[in-house]
């Protein structure tokens, strides 16, 4: 099966080629198209984990694609190992049922053919990701991930607000690639290659100086702060929302934000060469973690409070790896891809029956919506950490690494800072509170109390009901892959590399849990004693206007890029790029159009319609031409 495995990013590539060519002459519009693209890799990515799972070890093939100099090439080709096979099945999973919803969600939709697509080019940029055995590959599928989130975001172009989400979140992703970009050509320096398992090679090895290791990562790592929406690039992902919600719940679940924490996984044997790198991931995470779980306090929008929810759960994934903790990382990323799934195509279900994103015209719903309101609150509680569901696994294992590596016995070879691993310990058992909080909050603000919108929502048909039944076992189950249940041949068995040390079972601190529990319970007891009876007149945190403010205007950062460094930079720039615009590029095109045009007024004299002038014209032309050849001659 795993030389199969390129088969599932070629598949949803051709399925976006034939869509976009042919889409709208077949049935269905194209989506069938993609549905059935998506739905084979599915097949076969089933069957490389059955053979990971069983065993198997990692498979490679690659080729030489292009030649640089002699002892130098630009590789191509594909790796399938253990983090690849879990997030192959993840991201075609997610992408299947997502797609399946799309068809009733998107029904009517003027642009319903261009929008499947782009869907499966966006899916196949991810599979790229995965299997890539190098890191200009790996360069490839992440940039068509960038364009596809600006086409799928702004997909309804003629909404300003779609427009302009779409822009920043193209924009501010590319200021953490070029600090990516950097660090792929300071490794392809240090170690005369791309191919990842040479470079991790030459870091064990020593070949590569600790200074240029420390270099390369961080400046890797600009481009995982970009994509999965860390501090202080994090301000593109909540306005991402005015996207559809299937893609909102794409680029939160299964694409785009994952790619920036499976690239720290992929190279984790090289971040982990590096304390300071860890120290660095571990620090913006902790950051990242507590000031988007404060965000989704005051947020109206549902969407939003589930956009800044996947920003704090992508900076729990960070400090489990910034701590030492690479399968509890990894295994965040995968729970955490099945509930937010979930819990973004639920509200999609919302919306989609109550016209409105705003939670303050929703309450109510468990009665006329039971279908999404239990599959939602499936997600809800996997979110919020609650035993058994997903969520609690992997969210207790990043808190428990995290309490190892800074009060007990780190992870073997754990070279990050003890004091660093405290602080994410703290600001991840209190993010645990806020989470479970503003958990509580949407859930009784949605579905609590009387219903205080216009309109008779219904419950949505079975198109979209399915997939959240199928995501909901998911949200409910997954976590007990890497529990202490599943014995030592468990998620973290199937996810390790040759270069990084087994792991063996899983083992939970049961008294930490005990309290990480305890804490989520609070935080989902205090918002229900607050909210239960619906929306309040006054919103609590509004008694304290400074940080009320604060949070409304989200720590001024938009402000800040908008008016220190959008306007600021355009400012100083607007008149030279006008002058350039007007006088060169315009230049050159008008001057092409006006020569041509004065050419033919010259021409059209020449063009007389008199066959004496032609005949005249002849001769003198037959004249000349003899005078020339017996010039030639003579001489």
């Amino acid at each position: 099966m795993e030389r199969l495995a390129w088969l599932v990013p070629a598949l949803n590539l051709v399925a976006w080629a034939v869509i976009l060519l042919v889409g709208k002459r077949l049935p269905g519009r194209g989506a069938p198209v993609g549905i059935l693209a998506v739905g084979a890799g599915w097949v076969v990515s089933i069957g490389i984990l059955a053979r990971v799972v069983g065993g198997a070890g990692p498979y490679h093939v690659g080729a030489e694609w292009a030649p640089i100099s002699n002892d130098l090439r630009i590789p191509i080709g594909i790796t399938v190992d253990g983090l690849a096979a879990v997030l192959l099945v993840v991201v075609t999973t997610v992408s299947l049922l997502i797609q399946v919803y799309s068809v009733s969600y998107m029904r009517g939709d003027e642009r319903y053919t261009i929008f499947f697509s782009f869907l499966s080019l966006f899916t196949a940029g991810m599979l790229i990701v995965v299997l890539a055995d190098n890191l200009l590959m790996l360069l490839v599928g992440w940039e068509i991930m960038g364009v596809c989130s600006y086409f799928l975001i702004g997909h309804y172009w003629e909404d300003h607000a779609a427009s302009r989400a779409a822009i920043k979140a193209f924009l501010t992703t590319r200021v953490g690639d070029i600090g990516f970009t950097f660090g792929i050509f300071v490794f392809f320096w240090a170690a005369r290659s791309f191919d990842i398992s040479r470079i991790v090679d030459a870091v064990h090895a020593g070949r590569i100086s600790s200074t240029t290791v420390t270099l390369g990562a961080v400046l890797l790592f600009c481009g995982a702060i970009g994509k999965s929406g860390q501090f202080p690039l994090h301000t593109w992902l909540p306005d991402a929302m005015a996207g559809p919600t299937p893609v909102s719940a794409l680029i939160h679940a299964a694409t785009m934000v994952a790619a920036g924490v499976f690239l720290v996984a992929r190279m984790y044997p090289v971040f982990a060469a590096s304390g300071t790198a860890l120290n660095e991931i571990a620090i913006l995470a902790s950051v990242t973690m507590l000031i988007a779980a404060l965000l989704a306090l005051v947020q109206d929008d549902i969407k939003r409070v589930l956009a800044y929810s996947t920003v704090s759960q992508l900076a729990y994934m960070m400090a489990g790896l910034g701590v030492g903790g690479y399968s509890a990382g990894v295994f965040h990323l995968v729970t955490h891809a099945f509930f937010k799934a979930l819990l973004f195509l639920a509200a999609g279900s919302i919306i989609h029956a109550v016209h409105s994103n705003d939670m303050s015209e929703m309450g109510g719903l468990r009665r006329v919506m039971p279908w999404t309101f239990w599959t939602f609150l499936v997600g809800a509680l996997a979110l919020a950490g609650i035993i058994p569901f997903s969520g609690f696994w992997s969210k207790d294992e990043i808190l428990t690494d995290a309490w190892n590596a800074g009060f007990g016995t780190p992870a073997e070879g754990f070279r990050g800072s003890q004091g660093v691993a405290r602080i994410v310990f703290v600001v991840g058992l209190l993010t645990a509170f806020l989470t479970a909080f503003y958990v509580a909050r949407m859930l009784w603000l949605t579905f609590g109390a009387a219903y205080r919108g216009q309109g008779h929502p219904h419950e949505s048909d079975a198109v979209m009901v399915g997939p959240l039944v199928v995501l909901a076992a998911g949200a409910a189950l997954a976590g007990f892959a890497g529990s202490p249940l599943a014995g030592s041949n468990n998620f973290a068995a199937w996810i390790q590399t040759p270069l990084l040390p087994a792991e063996g079972a899983a083992h939970l601190n049961w008294g930490l849990v005990a309290g990480t529990t305890a804490t989520a319970l609070l935080g989902l007891g205090l918002a229900t004693a607050l909210y239960r009876q619906g929306l309040p007149e006054r919103e609590y945190l509004t008694r304290f206007p400074l940080v009320y403010r604060t949070l409304e205007r989200k720590y001024f950062l938009d402000d800040l890029y908008e008016q220190g460094f959008v306007r600021a930079v355009t400012g100083q720039l607007a008149p030279s790029t006008a002058w350039f615009d007007g006088r060169v590029i315009d230049g050159v095109v008008n001057g092409t159009g006006t020569s041509t045009r004065r050419l033919a007024r010259g021409l059209r004299y020449v063009q007389s319609g008199q066959v004496q002038w032609y005949a005249a014209a002849l001769f003198v032309g037959v004249v000349g031409l003899a005078v020339i050849v017996t010039q030639v001659i003579g001489r």
